[in-house]
């Protein structure tokens, strides 16, 4: 299944966050802007997250 925008801004924003704070980037660590590095290892599929849906639909 693809990944709409909403989740793909998600985990991009998420993986920011972690690396912002101090998480090894799994990418060019030349790189200072963790957007820009977390962008890259979403683009590369590198990305060490996953989306997870529920079934359940609410009415």
């Amino acid at each position: 299944m693809r990944m709409n925008r909403f989740e793909r801004a998600r985990l991009i924003g998420a993986r920011a966050l972690q690396i912002s704070l101090g998480a090894p980037p799994l990418f060019d660590e030349s790189i200072a802007d963790p957007l820009q590095i977390a962008f890259r290892e979403f683009a590369s599929e590198t990305l060490p997250l996953t989306v997870e849906r529920s079934s359940h639909v609410a009415d």
